[in-house]
């Protein structure tokens, strides 16, 4: 599968509703007690951008979207507005928001992530598609310069550095970031006159794994 470095349009996803989604396996005892295992080692999401469509034109502008990625064929970016970036969503990005990595004086990239900690509990989400132009890195604290420094690799959410991080350097980050997903059908089921009515069309979209 290809992936087209696209946007899926914002002002219809603004009002998508989803989130990530996980897989447990569950079996029930004789005793009642469950036994619980999770074969998936990360999330996935899932949206449904059909409550962001308002008009007709916005119909028609998922329509010639849908019919570019070829369906199913083609992934692309979309922008999850309830979680889009190194902080919360009313917080402002810095250099200092994400712990990727420590450095040992020898490895010069870094893979961007997140992290997502309740408790004692904690789980790193890799970060493929950061927003071009957002990317802040910080070593000890100390904000570096992009281009001269280090660069990002906006494919990949790769962050390379043009000499490698000294031995128990903190290197940290922060950054706007996209989803990379693919519609979840090959049938864009849009009813004209249901729409008039007041229903809103079913847009599935599925994360993939790249």
């Amino acid at each position: 599968m290809a992936f087209h470095d696209v946007r899926f349009p914002t002002g219809i996803s603004l009002n998508a509703s989803g989130g990530p989604e996980r897989r447990t396996d569950i079996v029930t005892l004789a005793s009642g007690y469950e036994e619980r295992n999770s074969p998936w080692a990360d999330s996935r999401r899932r949206y449904n951008a059909g409550y962001g469509v308002r008009s007709l034109n916005d119909v028609h502008t998922v329509i010639g979207f849908f019919e570019a990625r070829g369906g199913r064929l083609h992934g692309f970016r979309f922008k999850d507005f309830s979680d889009w970036k190194s902080v919360g969503p009313q917080s402002a990005i810095t250099p200092l928001d994400q712990l990727i990595g420590i450095g040992n004086g020898v490895v010069t990239a870094f893979q961007l992530s997140k992290s997502y900690v309740s408790g004692a509990q904690s789980y790193q989400r890799i970060i493929r598609k950061p927003v071009t132009g957002t990317v802040r890195v910080a070593l000890d604290g100390v904000e570096q310069t992009l281009g001269s420094q280090f660069s990002v690799d906006g494919a990949t959410g790769i962050i390379g550095f043009v000499a490698a991080p000294g031995s128990g350097v903190s290197i940290t980050a922060g950054f706007a970031f996209d989803v990379p997903v693919r519609f979840d059908s090959d049938f864009l089921d849009i009813n004209q006159a249901a729409f008039n009515a007041g229903q809103i069309p079913a847009i599935a979209l599925l994360e993939v794994r790249l």
